[in-house]
């Protein structure tokens, strides 16, 4: 699949709330995920590795007590890369509502992504 074709499926899985099916789908076994650097302690961690990066997706979803709403932009692609506007609108168990707007970018290998990489605020402004 080309990259244009894997940044579609990709926004098409996320707007379906299918993050799993994408991650096994669409991802490299090598793959890496990277959060930002400011990231608070004890949330998400950056992963090595596909079978980390779906530990590391359970771990996120296993806190979400509803999914309310999923938005996601149409990717832009410029050679092997592409970058997509996500915003997850979820309750978090014992937290509360938190809607969640990242910038999203994708590195594609062989036709299969190799990284992502997560821009988000860690703070309220």
């Amino acid at each position: 699949m080309s990259t244009q074709d894997i940044a579609r499926r990709l926004v098409e899985l996320c707007r379906a709330g299918a993050f799993e099916q994408a991650l096994e789908e669409l991802y490299a076994d090598d793959a890496v995920s990277i959060e930002p650097d400011d990231i608070p302690p004890g949330a998400l961690s950056n992963a090595e590795g596909l079978d980390a990066i779906l530990r590391k997706s359970r771990r996120f979803w296993g806190g979400v007590e509803t999914l309310h709403s999923v938005r996601c932009s149409e990717p832009l692609v410029a050679a092997r890369w592409f970058s997509t506007a996500l915003s997850v609108d979820v309750t978090f168990k014992g937290v509360g509502r938190i809607d969640i707007r990242e910038i999203c970018v994708y590195r594609v290998r062989d036709g299969l992504i190799v990284l992502e990489q997560f821009f988000y605020d860690t703070y309220e402004p």
